[in-house]
C-alpha cells in the first residue's frame, strides 16, 4: 500500500502546544507583590521638559505624595512641573537624567497632592525616548522629610555653637582691648578736664579742650558698647516702665524725624507691667533699632513710617516691644548675619556693625529675646521680649550714689594705687587741687607697705595691677588695717565681669568705671570720707 505523502505534512490548523514555565510565573507574581508591598515609592514613567506621564506607581508612592489609594496610577504624576517648589530643580534633574542616564540619592523638594512640601530622595535610571528630550524613568523614591528636619535642626545647633564660640572668643579679645583703651582715655579725659577748668584760657584753646573732651567721651561710648557686647558692662537695674522708656527715646529722635520726613506712630498698651531692667540699656536697644529703621527707609524712599508697639504676653510673662518700619526689608540671605559683630550693610564710615550686636547682648543679659521678621519690600519688624518676673534677671552691683553737695574734708589723707603713671599723675594732682593730701603707689605691694607704715583716710585703688592686684590688696588690708576696708574706692578698666562682680558685692565698696570724669571721682571721694 502506497502511502500519501501529503498525509505526513503538518496540519496548519492544528495547535502546537507551548512549554509551560512555572518559574517565570512565580517570579512575575513575586515582583508584583513586591511592587505593592515595598515601603519605598516606585515610579515608572516618562519625564519631558513640559509634562510627565506615569506608567506605574505603587501604593507607597501614592502615600508619599498624598494621593488616595484608589487613585488611578496614570493620575499620579509627582514629576509634573507644578510639583516642583523650585522650577530650576526640575530642569536640573532632567539634565542629569539626560546626560548621565541615572541619579542616586538625589534630593528634591516637591509638592504633595494637598500642596504641602515634602523632601524626597530619588534613585533612578533613565533612557532617552526621542528628540524632544523626554526620558523613560524607572525610579525609587524615599520620603526624607523627617531626616531633613533633623539635619536642619542639627545644623542650626551646630551654627549656634559656632556663633557662641565666636562671640566668646571675640568677647575676651574685646574685653582686653577695651581695658587697654580705657586707661589712656581716662588719662586724656582727666587732663583735658583739669586744663579746661583754668580761668586764663584763650578762646581757641578752650574750644580745643572742649573738642578733646567731647571726642574722648565719644570714644568712651564706643568702648562701653564693646564691653556691652563682651557682656562685661556693669548695669544698675530697677523696675522699669517700658512705655516711659519708649516715650523718652522717641522724644530724643523727634526733631531729627521731623526734618527727615519720618512719621512715628506709637501704639503703647495701657496697664503694661513693669520689668526688672536697666532703663538706660533698654533705651539703647530701642534707639539702635529706631535709628536703623530711619536710615533704611531714608536710603530707600527718602521718607517713611515707624510704628512702635508694646503689649503684655501673659502666657509667656513677657513685655514685648515691636519696632516696625515700611522700608525695603532685610533680604533672606542677610537675616542670619544681622546680629553678627561688625556686620553692616552701610557705607564705610556710616556704621560700625555693633548696633544690633549690642542690642542682642543687652536683651540676652536681661533674660529676654530679640527677633526679626522681614520680607522684601515690605519693611522689617524687630520684637524685643523682656521677662516680667524680676527673678529671671541677673542681679547687678549698684553704682555708688554720691551727694554732690557734700563738702570737701580738707587735709584728708588719700592713697592712690594706679599702675598707669600718667593717669595716676592726673588723679593725684586733681585730688591735691581739691585740698587733699595724696600719696601714690604703683601696685598693691607698694600700697600695702604704705598703709602699714602710716594712716590713710581713704584709698583709691585700681582693680588690675601688676604684682598684687586690687582684690589681693583689699584682702591683705582687711587683716592689716581692718578699719580702712570701708574706705576703699575701686576703679576698673574692664567693667565688672563675673569674678570682679562677686568681689564688689562681697566687699560692698564703691567703684568707678574707667574712663571717669574727675567730677565723678571727687564726688565719690567726698561720699567715701563723709
Amino acid at each position: 500500500m502506497t502511502s500519501n505523502p501529503e498525509s505526513q505534512l503538518p496540519n496548519p490548523n492544528s495547535r502546537i502546544p507551548t512549554r509551560y514555565n512555572p518559574d517565570v510565573d512565580r517570579r512575575a507574581a513575586a515582583f508584583a507583590r513586591l511592587f505593592e508591598a515595598v515601603h519605598e515609592g516606585v515610579y515608572i514613567g516618562s519625564i519631558g521638559p513640559d509634562s510627565s506621564a506615569t506608567i506605574a506607581a505603587n501604593p507607597h508612592l501614592k502615600l508619599i505624595f498624598g494621593y488616595a489609594s484608589e487613585t488611578a496610577e496614570a493620575d499620579v504624576r509627582p514629576f509634573d512641573r507644578d510639583r516642583f517648589i523650585d522650577p530650576q530643580a526640575r530642569i536640573a534633574l532632567l539634565e542629569r537624567l539626560t546626560s548621565d542616564g541615572s541619579v542616586k540619592d538625589y534630593l528634591l523638594r516637591l509638592r504633595r497632592a494637598d500642596g504641602n512640601a515634602v523632601w524626597v530622595e530619588l534613585t533612578a535610571r533613565a533612557d532617552a525616548l526621542g528628540d524632544d528630550h523626554t526620558v523613560r524613568v524607572e525610579a525609587l523614591v524615599r520620603d526624607v522629610s523627617e531626616r531633613k528636619k533633623l539635619d536642619d535642626e542639627t545644623r542650626d545647633i551646630y551654627h549656634q555653637l559656632l556663633q557662641a564660640e565666636k562671640m566668646a572668643a571675640l568677647g575676651q579679645t574685646v574685653s582686653g582691648v577695651a581695658h587697654e583703651l580705657n586707661n589712656p582715655l581716662a588719662t586724656i579725659l582727666s587732663w583735658a578736664e583739669r586744663l579746661s577748668q583754668r580761668t586764663a584760657l584763650e578762646e581757641p584753646v578752650r574750644r580745643g579742650l572742649e573738642t578733646i573732651l567731647s571726642e574722648s567721651e565719644r570714644a568712651a561710648k564706643i568702648v562701653r558698647n564693646l564691653l556691652t557686647f563682651a557682656r562685661k558692662r556693669q548695669t544698675t537695674r530697677a523696675m522699669v516702665d517700658v512705655n516711659q522708656v519708649c516715650r523718652e527715646t522717641l522724644a530724643l529722635r523727634a526733631y531729627e524725624q521731623h526734618v527727615t520726613n519720618i512719621v512715628v506712630i506709637d501704639a503703647l498698651a495701657a496697664g503694661l507691667p513693669q520689668v526688672f531692667a536697666d532703663g538706660h540699656q533698654v533705651q539703647q536697644v530701642l534707639l539702635n533699632l529706631i535709628i536703623n529703621a530711619e536710615q533704611a527707609m531714608l536710603a530707600a524712599n527718602g521718607r517713611g513710617t515707624i510704628v512702635v508697639r508694646t503689649w503684655h504676653d501673659a502666657d509667656q510673662e513677657t513685655v514685648i516691644l515691636e519696632i516696625n518700619d515700611d522700608g525695603p526689608g532685610i533680604p533672606d540671605d542677610l537675616q542670619p548675619k544681622i546680629f553678627d559683630p561688625f556686620f553692616t550693610t552701610k557705607d564705610v564710615g556710616k556704621g560700625t556693625g555693633l548696633g544690633l550686636t549690642v542690642a542682642y547682648a543687652i536683651v540676652q543679659e536681661h533674660g529676654g529675646r530679640i527677633r526679626l521678621e522681614s520680607h522684601p519690600d515690605k519693611g522689617a519688624s524687630f520684637y524685643v521680649e523682656l521677662p516680667v518676673i524680676g527673678a529671671r534677671a541677673q542681679a547687678a552691683v549698684p553704682r555708688a550714689r554720691v551727694d554732690v553737695s557734700a563738702p570737701t574734708i580738707a587735709g584728708a589723707s588719700i592713697l592712690v594705687l594706679e599702675d598707669e603713671t600718667r593717669l595716676a599723675s592726673a588723679v593725684t594732682e586733681a585730688l591735691r587741687d581739691a585740698g587733699y593730701i595724696v600719696q601714690h603707689a604703683a601696685d598693691g605691694e607698694e600700697g600695702l607697705q604704705k598703709v602699714k607704715a602710716e594712716p590713710f583716710d581713704l584709698v583709691v585703688c585700681d582693680l588690675k595691677m601688676p604684682r598684687m592686684d586690687g582684690k589681693s590688696f583689699y584682702r591683705a588690708v582687711s587683716e592689716a588695717v581692718p578699719t580702712l576696708t570701708k574706705r576703699v574706692i575701686f576703679v576698673t578698666g574692664d567693667v565688672a565681669g563675673t569674678d570682679a562682680e562677686e568681689f564688689l558685692v562681697e566687699s560692698g565698696c564703691r567703684w568707678l568705671a574707667k574712663p571717669f570724669r574727675l567730677g565723678d571721682l571727687l564726688r565719690a571721694v567726698r561720699e567715701g570720707l563723709s
